[in-house]
């Protein structure tokens, strides 16, 4: 894949796209701005919205458009199709050729996600929660087969 600069702003990103994935992204951008106050840049080279943090990423490729949320795995009650990837709490939707996109739901993912950034704020700020090694209780009998 080549690399190519990122846009100068999410108007330029869409723009750049044709067919099916215009389509697609243009629908999804619709859903989120109608979730209330976020702001949309480029960041990481794809469209992200802010509240209190990252909320949410459009990122369109050659055979998919990937709509993410940070705090994903948390939403998957509301939609079952987030599948959890990478660090944070990131969950995506992958989306096709052709894919429904219910607007309505997509912009009560948003909200549901922003509501989590305000309770717990910016999720790059906390980082991961990884388990505590286990510690094994010392024996307190001795070696067997060592001296006395």
């Amino acid at each position: 894949m080549r690399k190519v600069p990122p846009a100068a702003n999410p108007g330029a990103y869409v723009a750049s796209l044709s067919g099916w994935q215009r389509s697609c992204v243009e629908k999804l951008r619709a859903a989120i701005l109608r979730a209330g106050a976020l702001d949309e840049v480029i960041k990481w080279g794809n469209i992200v919205y802010f509240a209190n943090g990252p909320v949410a990423l459009i990122r369109a490729e050659e055979t998919r458009v990937l709509f993410g949320f940070w705090r994903g795995k948390r939403l998957t009650g509301i939609e079952p199709v987030l599948k959890p990837s990478g660090k944070y709490e990131m969950a995506t939707i992958q989306l096709g050729e052709g894919a429904a996109i219910h607007a309505a739901k997509l912009t009560r993912l948003v909200r549901a996600a922003r509501a989590l950034n305000e309770k717990l704020g910016d999720p790059t700020k906390s980082a991961p929660k990884r388990k505590a090694p286990v510690k094994r209780a010392k024996s307190a009998r001795r070696p067997v087969g060592r001296g006395k």
